[in-house]
């Protein structure tokens, strides 16, 4: 599958400066999201779901992005993995377009040849740096 990402430019501090610039440690902890189309969720299979998502949650930090920060939290750090869904594509590609304009680092999955944009993820993040932009999303259940 063919992945699109934000630019790098303007990425947030690496996970080494986070820790030593002295934030609480619920401020320092760590979070992925891996936002999914809810509509896609209801149509096809949990399988296709799940691989979809792990994909893309294991493959992103892992070089993807030119980020300076290492490919997984230092273990000094906790990190969570949150999942919530998008209604559908548009509401995908407008938070990645939202996502971008604020220089968040996030890759969208897009299933080939269809070429149909099934999720999105962001690098790990301390939570307070980007739950504003997804808050309005519903879990995936």
């Amino acid at each position: 599958a063919a992945r699109g990402h934000a630019s790098p430019s303007g990425c947030a501090a690496s996970y080494g400066s986070m820790a030593a610039s002295g934030a609480s440690a619920a401020a320092a902890a760590l979070v992925q999201y891996v936002v999914l189309r809810g509509d896609l969720a209801r149509s096809w299979s949990l399988g296709a779901v799940l691989s979809r998502m792990s994909c893309l949650a294991l493959c992103f930090p892992h070089g993807s992005c030119r980020h300076p920060a290492p490919p997984c939290p230092p273990p000094a750090l906790t990190a969570n993995f949150v999942s919530p869904q998008a209604p559908d594509e548009a509401a995908l590609m407008a938070l990645a377009e939202t996502l971008k304009q604020h220089s968040i680092d996030h890759e969208v999955w897009t299933e080939q040849p269809e070429a149909i944009p099934t999720c999105l993820a962001l690098r790990p993040y301390p939570k307070d740096q980007v739950h504003q932009h997804l808050k309005k999303f519903k879990l995936l259940k």
